[in-house]
């Protein structure tokens, strides 16, 4: 039995005591908070009632070198570096949910996330945490950056195809439908009932920062950079991902290697499921999963790939590929706590 720390208080950390409860080598021991000191849990998830006793806590970062084994820090944007530098170096594993360690080049990070890096010489030793692609390098790791939601939906149809040279490597265009509660806890304008309700919209229209994100590991997938379009919308549910990914036929390749190639790369991979032909996915089919299902469609006389990747933006997206990483890092079996969550009938 491990014990963890989550630092944070928000969906994220909710769904990760959520999964941890049903882990059986995973303990929960300490979930710290600025806002919430002092507050159980369960009051502020009510559904959580039955799982956890905690309290929230305020951030020490000695109490947890002393409490716990590892920690996932869930906080947003230039928060984690300083926290992740001090308890790696005293020896735990850190799983960053946020972005300050997902984008190799630094001066990418401080255009898109409007702040300084204070540890650049740190994003080298961290692994990007898609498990399906850098799983060894996972294995191995002390520093995750645990990938956004937006990105791990478009990666993982998207690089087996670039890696075995079957499309393009520019014109690709990723068109993404995410639920409110990518947007995390924190109250906004955009995100209030009203506003959302009965809408569809697009935002971060060619800004959006998980774009350069996907950009990236695209061109490592590809070993050369990738030209690729990202838009993001917002679709009134709670949860939930659908990306629909164009690209297009190399020349001379057949539209049947599509799926020979996605399925080569997925074939023993649990979490990743390719469909059918003729099959798309739902978000409501991976709902509280930690699931990625993808559909294709690729044509011979257009040379035309459309990809439908489905995931649950708080599980696939952030805490069931958080824990999938951490039972990785500490030698447990990877599906372990994750493989029956969501299951419903």
């Amino acid at each position: 039995m491990f014990s963890v720390g989550i630092i944070g208080d928000g969906y994220t950390a909710a769904e990760l005591l959520r999964l941890i409860a049903g882990h059986d080598q995973l303990r929960a021991v300490a979930v710290t908070s600025t806002e919430n000191i002092g507050s159980r849990v369960s009051s502020m998830y009510p559904h959580l009632r039955s799982f956890t006793e905690l309290t929230c806590t305020a951030t020490d970062l000695e109490a947890l070198k002393q409490q716990c084994e590892a920690v996932f820090l869930a906080l947003p944007h230039g928060l984690s570096v300083p926290m992740v530098k001090e308890l790696s170096a005293a020896g735990l594993k850190c799983v960053d949910l946020g972005a300050d360690f997902r984008l190799k080049d630094v001066a990418v990070y401080e255009k898109y996330y409007e702040t300084v890096h204070t540890a650049p010489e740190m994003l080298s030793d961290a692994v990007y945490g898609i498990p399906e692609l850098y799983r060894e390098q996972i294995k191995k790791a002390s520093i995750i950056a645990n990938p956004g939601c937006f990105p791990t939906s478009a990666i993982l149809p998207l690089a087996p195809l670039l890696q075995a040279g079957v499309i393009e490597n520019y014109g690709i265009v990723v068109d993404s439908k995410s639920g409110v509660s990518g947007a995390g806890k924190t109250l906004k304008a955009a995100s209030h009932f009203c506003e959302v309700n009965e809408g569809f919209k697009a935002y971060g229209v060619g800004t959006h920062r998980h774009g350069p994100e996907i950009a990236q590991e695209l061109s490592f997938a590809a070993r050369t950079p990738v030209a690729m379009v990202f838009t993001p919308h917002l679709v009134p549910m709670n949860r939930g991902i659908l990306s629909t990914c164009y690209a297009q036929l190399k020349k001379g390749v057949r539209a049947g290697q599509v799926r020979e190639a996605l399925e080569d790369k997925y074939r023993d991979e649990f979490f990743v499921d390719i469909l059918p032909p003729g099959v798309f996915p739902s978000t409501k089919w991976v709902y509280g999963s930690n699931m990625v299902q993808i559909g294709i469609y690729a044509d011979d006389d257009s040379g035309q790939v459309i990809l439908v990747s489905a995931l649950d933006n708080l599980c696939k997206g952030a805490s069931g590929q958080a824990i999938q990483n951490m039972n990785l890092m500490l030698g447990i079996e990877e599906t372990k706590g994750l493989k029956l969550a969501g299951v419903h009938p």
